[in-house]
């Protein structure tokens, strides 16, 4: 007899990076919501088989959704949300200094609606660290303990499992009446190298995604040209050939610089289409990383399809919005390990009631 599969809900699914995640844990995702058209478009060339709804988090229902998805209260082993991190983002309130009054930061209060409408076996949460300081995270911990969740989190950093980029997130999970373990982190580190070292030249590789074209004047060409490869930066140009908003300010140092073929990439953000945004420049080529080699980076399957309307600058910004898959699969493996566990418990404590 085939056993059955954990099922899973992704909230602010994305592209489907969690999702993509969860699958590779074992987890059958049976429904989706995310609310931008491009994102979900990506998503469903992805994730088919999906229910995937396209709406405002804030119009769905639980009750009348658990009915679409035929389950129960109670009946979902794992439900995932990631609320978008911008309204908690330390850029977005100038590093501390004024208050962030970001309507998005009440979407950790809908996740916990539907926590409490559907009862999952388990919860996990992803986010920016700084989310951890904040009252709505507070409350959000609280009320999950209140309902019997066992609570608990952490701040950490994707490269030590199996991502290969340094990213610091904000991970929760909680379980109900099941303890959940964090994954363990790993002894190395994967690199840049190991992630798109292999790859066709870009331009010709028949992959839309790796053949995007790439446009820059010709002093930007000169400059790239001029970075030293394998991990140099914009610090070691000639000053006549610095921008003199750098000479002035010892700031973003990151900017025009290359990756390092055997070290972590630096995060993949929204940004990473263009070089003056951070560390985006490809080790030894004369340019930008494609938005395929930061697909892989951000550890999405080479096979992943996205949706180009909105050319470069939207695919990255669904790239760098993404959840490694690779963290979530590895968090996802403990939680299903867990599940396993409390059904087995269950199933001796009901067989001991019999015999008796």
């Amino acid at each position: 007899m085939e056993r059955r599969r954990p099922t899973a809900i992704d909230l602010f699914a994305g592209c489907g990076g969690v999702t993509e995640g969860l699958c590779r844990a074992g987890f059958k995702v049976i429904g989706a919501v995310e609310i931008d058209p491009l994102a979900g478009k990506t998503y469903a060339l992805n994730h088919p088989g999906t229910k995937l709804s396209q709406n405002d988090i804030r119009d769905i229902k639980g009750r009348k959704w658990m009915r679409e998805l035929t389950i129960k209260r109670g009946e979902l082993d794992l439900l995932v949300g990631c609320p978008p991190c911008q309204g908690f983002s330390t850029l977005r309130t100038r590093n501390g200094a004024t208050r962030n009054r970001d309507p998005r930061n009440n979407l950790v209060k809908e996740m916990l609606r539907l926590v409490q409408e559907m009862r999952p076996k388990a919860v996990m949460m992803e986010n920016v660290p700084r989310l951890g300081e904040k009252k709505v995270f507070r409350e959000f911990t609280t009320a999950l303990e209140s309902m019997g969740y066992r609570v608990q989190w952490e701040i950490v950093d994707v490269q030590d499992f199996g991502v290969p980029q340094r990213r610091r997130r904000l991970v929760l999970i909680a379980g109900l009446t099941l303890e959940v373990s964090f994954p363990r982190p790993a002894r190395t580190h994967r690199t840049v190298r190991q992630a798109i070292g292999n790859l066709p030249p870009a331009g010709k590789s028949g992959d839309p995604l790796h053949d995007l074209p790439e446009q820059r004047s010709m002093e930007v060409r000169r400059k790239i040209a001029r970075i030293p490869k394998d991990g140099g930066s914009r610090r070691d140009l000639p000053a006549s050939m610095q921008l003199e908003c750098h000479r002035r300010c010892d700031g973003f140092k990151d900017i025009y610089g290359r990756m390092a073929w055997d070290d972590v990439a630096p995060t993949i953000t929204g940004g990473c289409f263009n070089p003056s945004k951070g560390r985006f420049l490809h080790p030894v080529e004369n340019r930008n990383i494609t938005m395929r080699e930061a697909a892989l980076i951000q550890t999405f399957p080479r096979r992943y399809k996205f949706d180009l309307t909105a050319g470069k600058q939207g695919v990255a910004l669904m790239i760098g919005n993404a959840l490694p898959p690779e963290l979530v699969r590895r968090q996802a493996v403990e939680v299903r390990r867990a599940l396993a566990a409390h059904a087995v418990r269950r199933k001796g404590a009901n067989g001991v009631h019999r015999r008796r």
